[in-house]
């Protein structure tokens, strides 16, 4: 006899705080997981990078390298290296372990708003206000990127990787998905200035947040406009959004000091949490689990769902 399977539990969101991590850093611009969640990079305006471990709040590492505030940074598939991006207009590639520069990729003629690697962590995306995204190969001594996307009007807010495709916002209102596979680019038009888009977690949809206070989850293949998200403050700044890490909500930072949680297809509010009194620069979701990072000011937050208990009983 086939015994049924057991209902998936309902999905938690993350609204107990857990820590709050002073980064000392002055500003906190950008805070993000490592790919298994288990370690975090937070971006400052005092020209560092550090290493976390967030649930236990210790600093592993502060990389150093950078000349202005550092803006966004991503860590590699297998945890052995680093990319930032920053006011300085370069692109830096740390060794994670010893904390050295690798290298510093020059070109951006603005300063660089986002930085991922592609899945073997081979190339480095890094998009900039000067409306280009430029591809540079982390094993050659050249200085000049291998490739340059320019078909942006404006500056570049955001840029995603898959293993084929690459997502990006701008400022000139369009989201493009460039189809490595098939070398071709597909771009939609949302109209306000773009301030972060991403995959959702099954590849199917992009969703996007822009400086009319919207998010608009779009079907990845058509462009039809599945759901759109409001309630939240946008209007000014370069804010994150994600979905949650079951696809089941979609989530957003905001000016008024709130992180907005929708559910995904009814378009709902279900959460509107309170962080603190100014502006949710920043948020990172947790690879597997219901754990956020949120960012404000000089440091960061760890929220875990109602029901978590710390293994060394601090729940």
């Amino acid at each position: 006899m086939a015994f049924p399977e057991p209902k998936p539990r309902a999905p938690e969101l993350p609204r107990k705080l857990l820590k709050t991590l002073d980064c000392g850093q002055r500003a906190v611009r950008a805070v993000r997981f490592n790919v298994d969640g288990n370690y975090c990079l937070t971006c400052g305006s005092d020209k560092t990078l550090k290493l976390w471990s967030p649930l236990r709040g210790t600093l592993l590492r502060t990389y150093s390298g950078h000349g202005y505030e550092v803006l966004d940074a991503a860590g590699s598939f297998d945890n052995s290296s680093l990319c930032s991006g920053g006011g300085d207009k370069a692109v830096v590639l740390w060794d994670v372990a010893s904390g050295q520069v690798v290298r510093k990729f020059r070109g951006h003629a603005g300063k660089v708003n986002t930085v991922q690697f592609n899945e073997e962590a081979t190339v480095i995306l890094s998009g900039s206000i000067d409306s280009t995204i430029r591809c540079w190969d982390c094993r050659s001594r050249r200085p000049e990127p291998i490739q340059t996307l320019d078909e942006a009007k404006d500056g570049i807010s955001s840029v995603k990787v898959s293993d084929h495709e690459v997502l990006a916002g701008s400022v000139d209102g369009r989201v493009r998905r460039y189809d490595l596979r098939m070398g071709q680019l597909f771009s939609d038009y949302v109209g306000s200035p773009i301030t972060c888009t991403c995959f959702s977690r099954d590849g199917q949809c992009t969703l996007v947040s822009s400086l009319d206070s919207t998010l608009r989850l779009l079907d990845k293949d058509t462009g039809e406009l599945l759901g759109e998200y409001t309630g939240h403050k946008n209007q000014e700044y370069k804010l994150d959004c994600c979905l949650s890490e079951r696809d089941t909500h979609v989530v957003s930072c905001s000016e008024d000091g709130k992180v907005f949680f929708w559910d995904l297809v009814e378009g709902a509010l279900a959460l509107a949490l309170p962080v603190g009194p100014s502006v949710v620069q920043s948020l990172a979701y947790h690879p597997t689990e219901p754990c956020l990072l949120t960012a404000m000011g000089g440091s960061i937050q760890c929220w875990r769902e109602e029901t978590y208990k710390a293994e060394d009983g601090t729940g």
